[in-house]
């Protein structure tokens, strides 16, 4: 059996938890690790909270045609079901589009022409060549500039040549990288002094009209602003909703368990409600400590004599206070208790006061020979 470890109140197998680190990336292994554990035990958490509800999965096609999966389907109902949000006022679409007036505006376009003069071969020779050869373009067209069109025709490897050049209306984003930053520092109807290079090869270029973007009418991006605070609500209260399964999973100490095959096991090895019933395990545990570990009976007996309290009192306390305070750690240390154990409850009981209890240190005596 594989080792356990407990995240958000869910027992998840070791073994599990490094399968789904891979998809995780992360600055290291151990954070890939810690991610990859969550999102297992949220997965747990929703899909027993769609077992709660009594729900069946409906699995839908996404626009590219792929089914969900049974649990995907299952998780996605358990959310459209428990989580709601109101949908935003006109007048809170109306501040967001005041506020930011140029998220909502056409694109910027760019009229623009170029002549492309590639390398015969890959080797510098022939990239020098075609440099020198767009040079003497560009001192043609310092003194000539009419004639781009003509030398497009005649000079260019680009199929734009066909339409003297032109590269018609263009976006950010459509032409190369070194392309675009050459436009940008051209003025309406300049050619660039010098060519520039890319991977295709040596540019000639001429802006021949910036275009800038204009404000679209409110009502016209309404829908749009709509939507985007409506999914950001809902994404809130989703992580909020998550945070709360976890949470109150945590309060139990273990609620769930994942077998080593990736099923959830509802309230299989529950021991936040196994300490919790405190009656039951202290009426056995004087009994029971003694016969499995006299020497910790003992030290459990005169800790809670040097309190003033009954052994059973003390044990209480120690169980309380473990509830209360224990971390995920904690827990994965009381988990590692309780495997293979006949009874988990005394068993992790076992483990909470060997954790609080110092075993007293041995004292020797030195005998000095003369």
């Amino acid at each position: 059996m594989s080792a356990m470890i407990v995240i958000d109140g869910v027992a998840l197998p070791e073994r599990l938890v490094a399968e789904e680190a891979q998809h995780h990336p992360a600055p290291n292994a151990e954070e890939a690790r810690k991610a990859a554990a969550h999102a297992l035990a949220i997965k747990a958490l929703l899909l027993d909270r769609a077992d709660q509800l009594g729900l069946t999965p409906a699995p839908e096609c996404d626009e590219d045609g792929r089914e969900e999966t049974p649990e995907e389907a299952l998780i996605r109902a358990v959310l459209e079901a428990e989580i709601l949000v109101d949908a935003p006022s006109r007048d809170e679409c109306r501040r967001v589009y005041d506020h930011a007036p140029k998220r909502f505006c056409t694109p910027a376009l760019t009229e623009a022409s170029h002549i492309l003069l590639a390398p015969r071969t890959q080797d510098e020779a022939a990239w020098a060549e075609a440099q020198a050869a767009a040079k003497a373009a560009i001192t043609e067209l310092a003194a000539y500039p009419h004639r781009f069109a003509d030398l497009a025709q005649r000079l260019s490897d680009c199929p734009s040549k066909g339409v003297g050049g032109s590269l018609g209306q263009i976006s950010s984003g459509d032409l190369a990288a070194e392309v675009e930053a050459g436009l940008d520092a051209l003025q309406d109807g300049e050619t660039a002094s010098e060519p520039v290079r890319s991977r295709f090869g040596w540019h000639v270029l001429r802006l021949d009209r910036r275009i800038e973007g204009r404000q679209l009418p409110f009502e016209h991006v309404l829908p749009r602003i709509a939507l985007h605070l409506e999914s950001r609500a809902w994404t809130a209260a989703a992580a909020r909703y998550v945070s709360g399964l976890a949470a109150e999973a945590r309060e139990g100490g273990v609620r769930l368990s994942v077998t080593e095959d990736g099923a959830v096991a509802s309230a299989a090895l529950s021991l936040g409600d196994l300490l919790n019933d405190q009656s039951a395990v202290t009426a056995r545990l004087e009994a029971w400590l003694v016969e499995a570990d006299p020497g910790l009976a003992a030290r459990a007996r005169d800790t809670a004599a040097q309190a003033g309290v009954a052994t059973a009192e003390f044990v209480q306390g120690e169980i309380t206070n473990f509830i209360r305070e224990a971390d995920d750690e904690g827990w994965t240390r009381l988990i590692s208790a309780a495997q293979g154990a006949d009874d988990p409850a005394l068993a992790c009981v076992r483990a909470i006061l060997k954790s609080k209890l110092v075993e007293p240190a041995r004292t020797f005596t030195l005998i000095r020979r003369h």
